[in-house]
């Protein structure tokens, strides 16, 4: 019968600190790189893109444990990477200031029926993707739509012009801000007609 080293078995080699800053420093590095990536890709996955995952996944397993395979060692960095996810929900949920810094914001993608070209071209969003996200509402024409947003799950969603007009006090809550934003410095003209989805 083999001996059961108990010791390294469930006491990690590394120092505890250690084992929880790493798993941190690795959260932290991946959330900026998946901010940067953009809204979109987090609504299409593709196969590929499962497969980045998976490889991430792979490739950053040892950043985050090192050279220790202890029970109390993972547990450690789940530990710390559940209490760091924790925190930042309580941040972000509390905190408007807080949440657009991690999560970004909606952007704008047509307004009062005009399709914002350099916004889709900034979020990467195909023309294509955005028509097929209006008919998914059952939009058929960009004249029924007075906003459509791409949100911060990369989802589309759209307000029809046929919709009640907001109150001020509901724009930055209800609506997004950007949409006040981008009213200011873009007075409303009028669509030409055409711009079938």
């Amino acid at each position: 019968m083999q001996h059961i080293d108990w010791s390294a078995l469930l006491l990690p080699a590394l120092p505890w600190v250690e084992k929880i800053v790493r798993p941190v420093l690795v959260y932290f590095a991946l959330l900026v790189l998946f901010r940067i990536s953009g809204k979109r890709e987090l609504a299409q996955s593709t196969l590929f893109d499962f497969l980045t995952i998976l490889l991430i996944a792979n490739v950053v397993q040892n950043a985050m444990i090192g050279e220790d395979d202890s029970i109390v060692g993972a547990l450690l960095g789940t530990v710390a990477l559940l209490t760091l996810s924790f925190v930042l929900n309580r941040l972000t949920a509390r905190s408007r200031a807080i949440r657009r810094l991690i999560e970004g914001q909606p952007t704008l993608l047509v307004y009062h029926g005009q399709v914002l070209t350099a916004h889709l071209h900034r979020e990467s969003v195909a023309l294509n993707d955005l028509y097929a996200g209006l008919r998914d509402e059952g939009i058929y024409h960009l004249s029924e739509v007075r906003y459509a947003l791409l949100e911060l799950d990369g989802s589309i969603s759209v307000i029809r012009e046929s919709a009640a007009d907001f109150p001020p006090e509901d724009v930055g809550t209800v609506l997004p801000s950007v949409i006040k934003e981008y009213a200011v410095t873009h007075p409303v003209q009028r669509h030409r007609p055409g711009g079938r989805a």
